[in-house]
């Protein structure tokens, strides 16, 4: 099967907004630079839209030295210039903890007097794994990469009263051609020279009844998703499921616009 690449994404920020591409290199990681930044409270539990809807509203971009961050209710942005080195601190996510550089009291200040919330700036230093198929992660909640086919959002807009935006699902890769959900039967995605495997449905949270413009929180689109994609994962959880999560297998760079050939696994 043959789709072809709609839309690029990265979130250099976690739970911060997303920046559009048009090419990106894809690493180990996911999108380069991929969440490699992170707020953390003082505890270092990390800092994310679940508790802070306001996040939704902030605009990263980060070219590898220098994070830039507007938000749509900020006087003037943050420029940083990054840092590898200053006192690391331990990052509290869920179900495991992992380091991060600490990125200094001006960017503190600033995030803390927008959001009006005692946290740091992290950048992500060391290693961390996936909790199944090999992989490796910065700051991402589970996996390197998020693939949502742009027919399941048509499918899930045909259902509700008004109809929503991809940016409430954050992904990475959006693909047109694989059906409606047809990417919960595909194994393994080559775009160029980047396999992807996708290896787990994607459990989704309260983040995607945020309006990413406004940061205001409704019900939708969780309640319509629970009258028809809610199923066990093989832990045997029950969630609400939409897009796959995948690990890049091979790398390099690839474009919106690139053809995508799929491998099914199960029907």
């Amino acid at each position: 099967m043959r789709a072809v690449v709609r839309a690029l994404t990265a979130y250099p920020l976690k739970s911060g907004g997303g920046t559009g591409l048009t090419t990106a290199e894809v690493t180990p990681t996911g999108i380069r630079y991929d969440r490699e930044f992170i707020l953390i409270r003082p505890d270092g539990a990390r800092l994310s839209q679940r508790e802070v809807p306001r996040m939704a509203r902030l605009r990263p971009s980060y070219d590898g030295q220098k994070l830039v961050v507007d938000a749509l209710d900020a006087v003037t942005p943050l420029v940083h210039e990054a840092r590898s080195d200053g006192p690391l601190r331990e990052v509290r996510l869920p179900r495991t903890t992992c380091q991060g550089v600490d990125q200094g009291d001006e960017a503190a200040d600033w995030f803390g007097g927008l959001l009006d919330v005692e946290c740091r700036l992290v950048r992500f230093a060391g290693r961390r794994e996936t909790s199944r198929g090999g992989g490796t992660v910065a700051y991402a909640d589970g996996y390197p990469l998020l693939v949502i086919s742009a027919e399941s959002l048509a499918d899930l807009n045909g259902r509700l009263e008004e109809p929503l935006p991809m940016d409430r699902f954050r992904p990475s890769i959006v693909v047109e051609g694989l059906g409606p959900f047809g990417e919960d039967s595909v194994r393994c995605l080559w775009i160029g020279p980047v396999e992807i495997e996708l290896v787990r449905a994607c459990d989704r949270c309260v983040i995607t009844t945020t309006d990413q413009e406004t940061g205001l929180r409704g019900r939708e689109p969780l309640r319509t998703l629970a009258t028809y994609r809610t199923a066990r994962d093989e832990d045997g959880s029950r969630g609400v499921f939409f897009g796959q999560n995948g690990i890049p297998r091979t790398y390099g760079t690839i474009h919106v616009g690139d053809a995508v050939e799929a491998a099914r696994g199960v029907e």
